[in-house]
């Protein structure tokens, strides 16, 4: 019984954990995605960077989905609609910087 209690509580730590990093992460995306819309300025950003970012979101989606499906993914998916998003910027605007 104890160790069913002290399992239980990990699996809850580590989720809220995980949750208090895609908030600070996902935090900035927001204002970079605003950022990018309103200026039109792309230089500087990494496509390569934002893809990875992508691509780590993508595979926090898919353990969710397959491991411990909690409220943790919906801060994935929001994180990953956020990054999307101004990687879209990113290639709709970077016609005009070259």
């Amino acid at each position: 019984m104890l160790d069913l209690l002290i399992q239980s509580f990990q699996i809850k730590s580590m989720s809220l954990f995980e949750a208090g990093m895609l908030i600070c992460f996902g935090a900035s995306w927001p204002f970079a995605v605003i950022k990018t819309y309103r200026t039109k300025a792309v230089k500087g950003k990494s496509r390569l960077f934002l893809s990875l970012i992508i691509i780590g979101y993508l595979f926090g989606i898919i353990n969710k989905i397959i491991n411990s499906m909690d409220f943790v993914f919906w801060l994935y998916v929001i994180n990953l609609l956020l990054v999307s998003s101004d990687f879209i910027l990113c290639l709709l605007y970077r016609n005009r910087q070259e």
